[in-house]
């Protein structure tokens, strides 16, 4: 009988002993784009094949992530990011709430392409239902440059993901060792490597000497607090983007009303303003039933209510995240006094 205790209480000891050496489990979903491209020649940093390596070439090329995690991967794309689309990112919404919905994974890493980096973590964080930590990361140079920032970018992202700390932080992108919020960071440069700022808010945190050093976070809601949810969504509402300019045709309008466009994003000059022409043109879309929103070229600053001008206000989102979210609120309401709350909580 002493003999069973003294066993029983062995095997309770070593079960402590190994839950508290265990390390978090973090699963990376690839995407594709430049971090995972490749180049005939070392010095090649533009003019590269995106997209050509898998889910596993990525993880081997960075064993020291293992130091923070429990790795594993899945290939949910493999593409370059100017060809994702709704569908694509839609899928990897569901998945990544399937994944975090699992008692046994406490964060995910996604790897994706640059180009349209601005847009997949903001419909993430509007449609990810968990606190656990979402890391975007991705990279500037193709992974046979001899200066390939991709590496490093997984690694910390990994880091990331595999903190507590990182918690109800909302979706998060890391590159350059900086970490961004999905709703305010975007991509500033064509080229640079530190081309994901956020001009105007500023990063969440940054990674020094192995370190995550968190300095801000978000007041606008995201991912658990969010009313979307995408388990019903195959794509996305259609929401078309116009720009604005000196000579602007009011024809771009005549095309997404004939092609039943459920929402426009007008990118003004200035606070969001409009020409004339313009503006009639508006007024004829929105008797047509389109949403319009409209917002700025200017790449910062709030577009405020307008008395004025037809249309709503896209608040501080960029015109790209700002078809995001009326696209997202589009399957929830058409009523513009509940959209354009929307934009200010959002």
């Amino acid at each position: 009988m002493l003999l069973r205790i003294f066993a029983a209480l062995l095997l309770m000891l070593f079960s402590v002993s190994a839950m508290a050496g265990s390390k978090p489990h973090v699963v990376i979903l690839a995407t594709g784009g430049t971090i995972a491209g490749e180049a005939p020649d070392n010095t090649q940093t533009t003019g590269y094949k995106a997209g050509a390596l898998g889910v596993e070439a990525l993880i081997n090329a960075v064993p020291e992530a293992k130091k923070y995690a429990d790795i594993s991967g899945e290939q949910v794309a493999n593409i370059g990011s100017e060809n994702m689309t709704s569908d694509v990112t839609l899928r990897l919404s569901r998945r990544v709430n399937q994944l975090l919905a699992r008692d046994d994974v406490n964060g995910v890493v996604i790897t994706h392409g640059t180009d349209t980096l601005d847009e997949t973590p903001y419909l993430l964080n509007l449609t990810v239902k968990s606190d656990k930590p979402v890391v975007f990361t991705a990279a500037m140079r193709p992974s046979t440059a001899i200066s390939a920032d991709g590496p490093m970018n997984l690694l910390e992202a990994v880091q990331i993901a595999a903190s507590p700390s990182s918690r109800d932080r909302g979706v998060l992108m890391v590159m350059n060792d900086r970490i961004g919020s999905a709703r305010f960071t975007r991509k500033t440069n064509t080229t640079a490597l530190d081309t994901f700022k956020a001009p105007e808010q500023g990063y969440l945190g940054q990674i020094a000497g192995g370190r995550i050093y968190w300095e801000n976070r978000i007041e606008k809601k995201h991912t658990k607090n969010s009313v979307f949810d995408d388990r019903n969504l195959k794509v996305l509402p259609q929401v078309v983007i116009i720009q604005g300019y000196q000579d602007d045709p009011a024809y771009m309008f005549d095309a997404a009303i004939e092609h039943h466009a459920q929402g426009i994003i007008y990118v003004g000059t200035g606070n969001g303003s409009a020409s004339t022409r313009i503006e009639a043109a508006m007024r004829k879309a929105e008797k047509a039933g389109i949403i319009v929103v409209r917002s700025s070229r200017t790449g910062s600053g709030i577009v405020t209510m307008s008395d004025s001008l037809p249309g709503l206000a896209a608040d501080s989102l960029s015109p790209d995240k700002a078809r995001i979210l009326l696209a997202l609120a589009l399957t929830k309401t058409h009523r513009p006094d509940t959209i354009q709350k929307y934009f200010h909580q959002y």
